[in-house]
């Protein structure tokens, strides 16, 4: 029996920029529906990237994506009783989403300052390729090149 065929939305740019990475974002960012919230905390992050860094946004942005995207993840494959870590290249959409992630997540673990200032300091640290993010894609890659071995379980 074939599977559901997965269905795409299309997303529409933001308003302020009319780009379409940075409206995914804000999309990642929203908690319980809160759009306009969202919004707000991705423009501000923005403005503080521009008057604080003294650099342009999207680009930062931009390279953060990038910098924080991993090449290779590992998933679990349970073969005769016994589990392996098989890596796997990552597409690019699974890229994108596990990169916006662990930038959020970061942001969100650290304490003592509005959410709009710590993801602005996230983004130009995975922009710099610095940063808790970027330890994470970093981590990813090292328990990849550990498991290698594993690689012929690939499906």
């Amino acid at each position: 029996m074939r599977r559901k065929r997965k269905i795409t939305r299309e997303i529409l740019p933001d308003p302020k920029f009319g780009n379409v990475m940075v409206a995914k974002f804000i999309n990642y960012t929203m908690r319980k529906g809160k759009k306009a919230t969202a919004q707000k905390v991705v423009y501000r992050t923005f403005d503080v990237i521009e008057k604080k860094y003294k650099q342009d946004p999207l680009v930062v942005f931009d390279t953060a994506l990038k910098n924080a995207g991993p090449l290779l993840e590992i998933k679990s494959r349970r073969i005769g009783g016994a589990t392996y870590q098989v890596p796997r290249e990552v597409r690019g959409e699974r890229k994108v989403a596990l990169a916006c992630r662990w930038i959020l997540d970061a942001a969100r673990a650290k304490k003592g300052k509005p959410m709009h200032e710590k993801l602005a300091e996230e983004l130009v640290a995975a922009n710099k390729n610095e940063g808790v993010a970027i330890k994470k894609k970093q981590d990813t890659h090292r328990m990849a090149e550990a498991n290698k071995a594993f690689a012929h379980f690939s499906w």
